[in-house]
């Protein structure tokens, strides 16, 4: 028998606080001086949101090359099999006339 666990209460955690509106964060935002810690982040990251932009176009145009190839691949898989038809039709051609052949030789 295990007494300790017994004896434990259950911490009661306290709410989420709600999330702050839009006017309370515009707010803020206005009552923040110029020397915020939030405006100098911003600030080192303002040049990288360039790169970032050019990143996410970099990755669009990426996708978009992958989803051409993969059509243009769907359409040679469809040309493949059309022509993997024929050439099986015409090996059976081939066979019957050269079983033909056979039978006229004999």
């Amino acid at each position: 028998m295990n007494i300790g666990s017994k004896s434990k209460k259950r911490v009661v955690l306290p709410s989420r606080p709600e999330p702050p509106s839009v006017e309370q964060i515009l707010e803020d935002i206005s009552r923040a001086a110029p020397d915020d810690p939030v405006f100098s982040i911003l600030d080192q990251t303002g040049p990288g949101e360039s790169s970032c932009k050019g990143d996410l176009e970099s990755r669009f145009q990426q996708c978009r090359r992958y989803l051409e190839l993969n059509e243009r691949l769907q359409e040679a898989r469809g040309r493949l099999l059309q022509q993997r038809e024929e050439l099986r039709a015409a090996g059976e051609q081939l066979e019957e006339a050269v079983a033909e052949v056979k039978g006229q030789t004999l």
